[in-house]
């Protein structure tokens, strides 16, 4: 998977994407995600890849400052539109391995359906964790590798066929995170969805102590 082929991808795919991953199934595993959801007021919100901004529903009620960015122009088109005049949100076009923001720029991180399609998942994870403010919270919906187990022979025979598609159904989160353990604990990691392949994870970021 590169930058390129997923513009493409998702330049094809975006008139369809809330039929497949906004409805049914997968809204009812997104209520599940953000059902326990309350922020304080004027909280900075990112959300790295928005996509079609299936998860703007739950945050319309809420005083928060929102950033939303995705690497699709046409992505971010549907997004803008599942907006309110309630809502105080910026839209930006941003490839989700390289942010450009300052490090500890913002109280919540919502990173739902991107580690999996990013051509590297690690640098997302560190882009993530970089901005993400000391004491702040990551919130993660994505399809990973089973905790302790092998990919079955099917999805490992199907993982690069999907792959062409834009997604990656065998990456592991315990390999992605590995690197970055002293910098976050993990305060959540539930299955969502089909099993244990959707898993929700939430983390929050360290406090460094001072020397």
């Amino acid at each position: 998977m590169n930058n390129v082929w997923n513009k493409i991808i998702y330049k094809l795919g975006a008139p369809f994407y809330d039929v497949f991953f906004n409805s049914g199934i997968f809204l009812n595993a997104r209520k599940k995600v953000f059902e326990d959801l309350v922020l304080p007021k004027k909280q900075q919100v990112l959300f790295v890849g928005i996509g079609t901004g299936a998860d703007l529903c739950f945050f319309t009620e809420q005083d928060i400052q929102i950033t939303a960015i995705d690497i699709s122009p046409s992505m971010l088109s549907q997004a803008k539109e599942k907006t309110n005049k309630k809502m105080n949100i910026q839209f930006l076009e941003m490839d989700a391995q390289h942010l450009a923001f300052s490090d500890q720029s913002f109280d919540m991180v919502v990173a739902n359906l991107i580690l999996s399609v990013v051509p590297d998942a690690n640098q997302c994870m560190k882009e993530i964790i970089r901005v993400t403010k000391e004491r702040g919270t990551i919130i993660i919906f994505d399809k990973f590798e089973p905790k302790n187990k092998k990919l079955s022979l099917k999805k490992r025979l199907l993982r690069p066929v999907i792959s062409l598609l834009g997604t990656d159904i065998g990456r592991n989160f315990e390999v992605i995170v590995k690197p970055y353990k002293e910098q976050i604990i993990v305060q959540q990691d539930i299955p969502i969805l089909f099993r244990d392949m959707y898993r929700k994870i939430t983390l929050q970021k360290i406090k460094r102590v001072s020397s």
